[in-house]
C-alpha cells in the first residue's frame, strides 16, 4: 500500500462521520479485508480513496438490510452473477419487510388492547358477555387500573383473543358458576377438598385474564361478597352464594398458610416471587 498525504483521501475519523459508522468498526473491516483503505500517510494512518468510499457505502447499506459481514463480502466481491445476488438479497429485504409488518400489526393490536381490553366490537362484546355488559366499564377500568401489571397482562393476552377465544373464557366462567351454586347446594363445607377443588379451579379460570396468586384471590373473594354487582351476580345463581364462595376462598388461602384476615393485593406479589 502506498505512502501519500493526508490531502490524498479521508482519515478514519473523516469517513466514521460521513457514514455514521463507529472506527472501532472500519479498523475491524480493514482487518478482516471486507472494506480496506488504498492509502497510508508517511506516519503509517489508514486514508480512503473515493473507490473505498463506494465499497463502504454498499457495506453500510448491505449491513442496515440485515447481511452477515460473511454474506456482504460474498455479493460485493462475487462479479460472476452479480444480478442474481441483488435479486436474492430483494427476496431477503421483502421478507424482512413482510416480518417488520406483522411485528407493527401486532403492537398495534397491543396498543389497542392497552386502551380499552378486548378488541371486539360492541355487537361482538354483546353477544358474546350478555345483554347486561356494559362496554362502557372496560373505559372505567382503564382509568383506575391502567398503571397495574393486572392490566398489563389482561391486555397483552387481550390482544391475541378473538372471539371464538372470548366465548371460551365466558363458557369456562359460566362452568365454574355453575358448579359453585351445585356444590352449595350440596352442602360442600368451606375447606373440603372437593371446596378446595373449586377454588383451585377459579384460579386457572381467572388467569384468562392474569395470574391470581391466592392473597390476590382473597382479595377479589372479599369483593364478590362486599361489591354490589358482583353479589347481585353470585347471589343470583344462588342466594347466598357470594358469601359462600367468600368462605371457600379464605379457607383454601388458611390450608396453603396464608391468613385471610391479613392477605393483601400487593402481598400477592410476594408470594409469586
Amino acid at each position: 500500500m502506498p505512502d501519500t498525504t493526508d490531502a490524498d483521501g479521508l482519515t478514519v475519523g473523516q469517513v466514521s462521520a460521513r457514514l455514521g459508522v463507529t472506527v472501532r468498526a472500519l479498523h475491524h473491516w480493514d482487518e478482516i479485508g471486507l472494506a480496506q483503505p488504498s492509502l497510508r500517510t508517511a506516519a503509517g494512518y489508514r486514508l480512503y480513496t473515493t473507490g473505498d468510499l463506494e465499497r463502504l457505502h454498499r457495506v453500510v447499506v448491505h449491513r442496515e438490510l440485515g447481511l452477515g459481514l460473511d454474506r456482504i463480502r460474498t455479493v460485493l466481491d462475487d462479479t460472476a452473477d452479480v444480478l442474481g445476488a441483488l435479486r436474492a438479497q430483494r427476496t431477503q429485504v421483502a421478507e424482512r419487510i413482510d416480518r417488520l409488518e406483522r411485528l407493527g400489526a401486532g403492537l398495534d393490536r397491543m396498543i389497542e388492547a392497552h386502551e380499552r381490553g378486548p378488541l371486539l366490537t360492541d355487537e361482538q362484546q354483546a353477544a358474546i358477555f350478555g345483554p347486561g355488559w356494559d362496554p362502557d366499564g372496560l373505559a372505567r377500568a382503564r382509568l383506575r387500573y391502567g398503571d397495574t401489571t393486572q392490566w398489563r397482562q389482561y391486555a397483552e393476552r387481550s390482544a391475541s383473543r378473538g372471539p371464538e377465544a372470548w366465548q371460551a373464557v365466558v363458557d369456562d366462567m359460566a362452568d365454574l358458576d355453575r358448579a359453585l351454586g351445585e356444590a352449595m347446594d350440596a352442602g360442600v363445607p368451606p375447606g373440603s377438598p372437593e371446596a378446595n377443588r373449586l377454588v383451585e379451579r377459579h384460579r386457572e379460570v381467572f388467569a384468562s385474564y392474569f395470574p391470581l396468586t391466592r392473597q390476590m384471590q382473597v382479595c377479589l373473594g372479599r369483593m364478590y361478597e362486599a361489591d354490589a354487582g358482583f353479589a347481585a351476580h353470585y347471589d343470583g345463581i344462588r342466594p347466598g352464594l357470594a358469601m359462600w364462595f367468600r368462605r371457600i376462598i379464605d379457607a383454601g388461602a388458611r390450608a396453603h398458610g396464608i391468613d385471610p384476615d391479613t392477605a393483601t393485593w400487593d402481598g400477592g406479589q410476594e408470594e409469586r416471587r
